[in-house]
């Protein structure tokens, strides 16, 4: 009879290189990712992996057992898959991961409506502005906005997103209204996480640089700043729409406004034809989209 105690815990470790990493993933303590992992390696009389106070790495026998056990682990999933395909009810964790803004008012509600259709599906939602590594992190999708970088992920696209120069009438009637990006190196642009706003001129993508005058590294502190008429800004269309249909804001040199880019769900290889990922992404382009 085969035993499987410690497996989990030894592919974990492998695949986030650390017990730290993998207790996190498995929601158990390191002392017990530890201890199941050294009571592996006593029932095989092998050892699989060198440990030394800064990195892991495996042994010979190490690679050999991580590469067959890898693959039955997949089998099961798989095994699971097709009997929950066949049932037509996910079940299991589903773990999310999305910037703070766009999960808290657009994702979120719609996950939760997901989660009412298909009660037997738990969620793990981690909204945070840093870019995460699904795979080592355990993640099943993610929401990126904006161009993405090539990656082996797979991808849909769920909605477009227009980025908008803008301030308020207050700031435009003492500052003046830029025509041209020149003119825009006069006035007092509000800075958030990146260093220079984008633009297109016959054809052309542009970069302007931003000053050190005001920067902050909230889209929500931002926009304040904007209606208050502290300078220009530069945001997505969710953050703003809403100020620029009831005139708080004004949109500015459209001519110059890049092509819309995307808001992007991000899913690994071995995760994209599980029902609960499938059923997820399916159902964020039908309301998304």
């Amino acid at each position: 009879m085969v035993h499987w105690d410690g497996i989990n815990e030894f592919i974990c470790v492998v695949e986030t290189g650390s017990f730290t990493a993998a207790a996190r993933r498995l929601e158990v303590s390191v002392a017990h990712v530890s201890r199941r992992l050294s009571q592996l390696e006593d029932r095989l009389g092998a050892k699989l992996l060198y440990r030394t106070t800064r990195k892991l790495r495996l042994t010979e026998v190490g690679q050999m057992y991580y590469h067959h056990t890898r693959k039955v682990l997949d089998g099961l999933a798989e095994a699971e898959r097709l009997v929950s395909a066949m049932e037509g009810n996910p079940v299991g964790r589903l773990r999310i991961t999305a910037p703070v803004y766009y999960g808290e008012h657009f994702l979120a509600p719609l996950v939760n409506d997901f989660l009412l259709l298909h009660p037997a599906l738990e969620l793990d939602m981690v909204l945070t502005n840093q870019t995460v590594d699904l795979v080592q992190e355990g993640f099943d999708l993610a929401i990126r906005l904006g161009t993405l970088d090539s990656s082996s992920l797979m991808c849909r696209k769920l909605a477009r997103r227009t980025q908008y120069l803008c301030a308020a009438p207050a700031y435009l009637e003492r500052h003046g209204t830029p025509t041209t990006l020149a003119e825009l190196g006069r006035h007092k642009c509000l800075a958030g996480t990146v260093d220079h706003w984008r633009f297109v001129e016959r054809g052309q993508p542009l970069s302007f640089r931003l000053g050190s005058g005001w920067h902050c590294n909230s889209g929500l502190a931002l926009k304040d700043a904007a209606i208050k008429g502290l300078g220009i800004v530069q945001l997505p269309d969710y953050y703003v729409q809403e100020e620029l249909a009831r005139g708080e804001l004004v949109s500015l040199l459209d001519p110059y406004r890049l092509p819309d880019d995307g808001v992007w769900v991000l899913y690994p290889h071995n995760r994209h034809l599980t029902p609960k990922v499938r059923l997820l992404v399916d159902f964020l382009v039908e309301r998304l989209g």
